[in-house]
């Protein structure tokens, strides 16, 4: 969880991809919206859903930047939607000094 946590800090994409997602989230329902990206029957744990849905991403972005035709803009900004909204579900580590 961590490393996932990590990967999202330094992940870096287009501004108005990120723009997109961030407008998104206002309208995201995590049982309607992450049963049919992750094409599941039952809602994953936010573990386990940024887990797939990282990986997903990555998969979307590879194809974005290699400018395939069946990139899919509107399923991308979905995914990233999906992705920061599950990421501030995650449990926070406290901080110890």
């Amino acid at each position: 969880m961590t490393d996932a946590l990590d990967l999202l800090k330094t992940l870096r994409r287009p501004r108005l991809l990120i723009r997109a997602a961030r407008f998104g989230i206002v309208d995201y329902n995590r049982d309607r919206d992450l049963k049919r990206l992750m094409k599941s029957a039952s809602t994953p744990s936010p573990t386990r859903a940024v887990d797939g849905l990282i990986e997903e991403e990555a998969r979307l972005e590879l194809i974005r930047k290699t400018g395939d035709g069946t990139y899919s803009v509107s399923r991308h900004v979905e995914v990233l939607i999906a992705l920061m909204a599950e990421a501030r579900l995650l449990p926070r580590k406290l901080n110890q000094v």
